[in-house]
């Protein structure tokens, strides 16, 4: 779908504070910068007054990358609506769990409004008609980060109740599946739904989340159906995709179902911030592409990455460089900054871009300029690099939003962990011991691809999800699964028989009894633990049938019930881990797990990452990262070409990284 790597910045014409746009465009193509992203944030730009369209700023932009070379992705302004779409319909902002919106964000409108549709449509065709002839335009981007603003407003209600009654028929059928008896909720018509504002039945409230993750999946799907009336056969569509936000793109976004949205587009896009300088690790970029990489089953740009970034990101010298290799190196068919330049007024004043607020090409350009040179030079050898993992790690909307109403803490408690901390204890421990996975969806049923499946808190499951999990380890398949696995179905209801549901012979335990875990420890005849490794957040307290305990509990009272198993079940294996420990404590477990869930880790450990591919011509790509201030020597390796060099080295002939280096090797 793309041609080359594509290594470029948001451009933003309409922000700058003088007429700049032929510097800008110099100065991007000598950096090496072959694509720029516009368009999306301007709706008060394009439309200043309703029915007034003027898109002669971005058809000066569009002309100025053309004659450069540079290509260009074209949001649609969608995602922030201007004053007077907000005065002309005062119900267009979003009614919420916390109360009415106010004009002034963004994403703070009811995305089901009728009016939004009608203008937004419009600004959609008017844009489409404006640029569509374009030869350096290749793609296109629907709305940006979209989420459904969580929607109550009446008619985004009465959407759902009419989606509940397609899914269950009656109200007898829902008030069964949801357990409505309980608190005296059950209702006797469907038009006695109340406010799901109020609900505190988990199962409705949870329905309502995930109705709402389907707005996101129509709406996108509306929009590409709207651009594609006018788009060229020679170009994509795209959608930036994000993370669940902690100041850093951390975990799988609770408010969209992003496997069935990318329904909407050609190839993936996302958004992947990190933290930088001393903090900066590479385990965000390594998740944030396989979810994106598995949306797809194929290749994907980063929309939106770091160049200067927010405060404390500001990259060490060549981190800009390792970042944006490892981009590439999980799968990545192109590396986009947000943004360009520093923004002079408004939220984002210091969410630096690749130039500084002086707009001098300073330390950041120059290291942006070498890696476009180098990218120049590597794109025929590492273009649509496929990844062939034999890790998969099943996530789920359902279960991350059973875990956010009964989490790991207490009744009445606040959380400090959620779903996507249990995730990413999982992917990251994987990723320090440089074993690659991707990230599949709970829709999965066929898992044969993948020696081991990951099964991270997979609370909420269907029993046909819990059948072809325990088919696929019978058949000869490795399972890891964790603690809260199988513990209610897709309605957050609690199954009634042994935990975990479906799986007690797979896994050759059950458990009936859990609790929070005080002065408890990890300890093991096995295993070579870390001294005192505490046991954190929750425990379970399984009896085994046919596992055996590689580690057990050390408590006064607790203590020798099994923690860590491994069972043989038919041709194939499973573990589970019925406890939380740190991060030091799962490595070590999972240096003695993994090779016995048939996956040999190599000698290798973080700091320094190993990355693998196969390119286009067939050949094998490794990628040798760096994530430490320190040299690291690399003293095995099968020998191939350095690239971009292209200098010949020889099986195990020692070499150096640098700090925060790369090399990669083509064998």
């Amino acid at each position: 779908m793309t041609g080359k790597l594509y290594y470029g910045a948001a451009y933003y014409a309409e922000y700058m504070p003088e007429d700049r746009l032929e510097r800008d465009m110099d100065l991007l193509a000598g950096a090496g910068f072959n694509l720029i992203r516009v368009a999306e944030s301007a709706w008060s730009t394009w439309e200043p007054r309703d029915g007034e369209f003027d898109f002669s700023l971005l058809c000066r932009v569009l002309e100025a990358a053309g004659r450069r070379g540079i290509s260009v992705i074209v949001g649609t302004p969608t995602y922030a609506i201007p004053p007077w779409l907000c005065k002309k319909y005062p119900d267009i902002l979003s009614e919420t769990h916390a109360g009415s919106c106010r004009y002034g964000p963004r994403q703070n409108f009811d995305l089901t409004h009728p009016g939004y549709r009608f203008h937004a449509e419009r600004i959609i065709r008017r844009l489409m008609q404006a640029v569509r002839d374009y030869p350096c335009v290749v793609g296109y981007q629907l709305d940006n980060e979209t989420k459904p603003y969580d929607t109550c407003s009446a008619r985004a209600q009465a959407l759902f109740r009419d989606w509940l009654r397609e899914r269950f028929g009656t109200v007898e059928n829902l008030n069964r599946a949801m357990g409505l008896a309980y608190w005296s909720n059950s209702l006797a018509d469907w038009d006695d739904m109340p406010d799901v504002r109020g609900a505190v039945n988990g199962s409705l409230a949870a329905e309502y989340q995930a109705f709402q993750r389907h707005l996101v999946t129509e709406f996108l799907l509306w929009q590409r159906a709207i651009v594609d009336e006018y788009r060229r056969p020679d170009q994509f569509v795209t959608h930036n995709f994000d993370y669940e936000w902690r100041n850093i793109s951390f975990g799988l976004q609770p408010d969209v179902d992003q496997f069935q949205a990318a329904a909407a587009v050609d190839i993936a896009g996302c958004d992947i911030y990190h933290p930088g300088a001393q903090d900066l690790t590479g385990a965000e970029i390594a998740f944030g592409g396989a979810l994106a990489r598995g949306l797809k089953k194929a290749n994907y740009l980063v929309l939106e990455t770091q160049a200067q970034g927010s405060f404390g990101f500001l990259p060490y010298p060549g981190q800009l460089r390792l970042q944006a290799l490892s981009h590439i190196a999980s799968g990545a068919d192109g590396v986009e900054y947000w943004h360009w330049h520093s923004i002079h007024n408004g939220p984002e004043s210091y969410w630096k871009g690749v130039l500084s607020h002086d707009f001098t090409p300073g330390q950041t350009y120059r290291e942006a300029s070498r890696i476009g040179r180098e990218l120049s030079q590597l794109s025929p050898h590492l273009l649509h690099l496929q990844k062939k993992n034999r890790v998969a790690v099943l996530v789920s909307s359902r279960a991350q939003t059973g875990m956010q109403w009964f989490p790991t803490c207490p009744l009445g408690q606040t959380p400090e962990k959620n779903y996507s901390d249990y995730l990413r204890w999982l992917c990251d421990a994987l990723y320090r011991l440089n074993v690659e996975y991707d990230i599949i969806s709970d829709a999965e049923r066929d898992l044969s691809p993948y020696a081991l499946l990951v099964l991270p808190c997979l609370y909420a499951a269907s029993e046909d999800l819990l059948r072809a999990v325990d088919g696929y380890v019978r058949g000869g398949g490795h399972l890891l699964a964790t603690f809260r696995t199988g513990f209610a179905n897709e309605y957050l209801k609690i199954y009634q028989d042994s935990q975990p549901h479906l799986l007690t012979d797979c896994l050759g335990l059950s458990y009936d009894r859990f609790t929070a875990p005080a002065d408890v420890y990890l300890t093991s005849q096995t295993i070579g633990l870390p001294e005192r490794l505490p046991v954190t957040d929750w425990m379970e307290l399984p009896a085994l049938t046919t596992a055996r305990a590689l580690c057990t509990y050390s408590h006064p009272v607790w203590g020798g019930v099994p923690a860590v198993t491994l069972n043989d079940y038919g041709a194939g294996r499973a573990a589970y881990l019925a406890a939380c420990f740190s991060p030091q404590g799962l490595d070590a477990v999972l240096e003695i797990l993994l090779p016995q869930l048939g996956i040999v880790p190599p000698a290798e450990r973080f700091p320094l990452v190993l990355r693998r591919g196969v390119n286009g011509q067939g050949r094998q790509i490794l990628f040798y990262f760096n994530y430490s201030a320190s040299p690291l020597a690399v003293a095995r390796h099968p020998g191939g070409t350095l690239l971009p060099e292209g200098t010949a080295l020889a099986q195990d002939a020692p070499f150096t990284l640098g700090p925060w280096d790369a090399a990669i090797l083509e064998i």
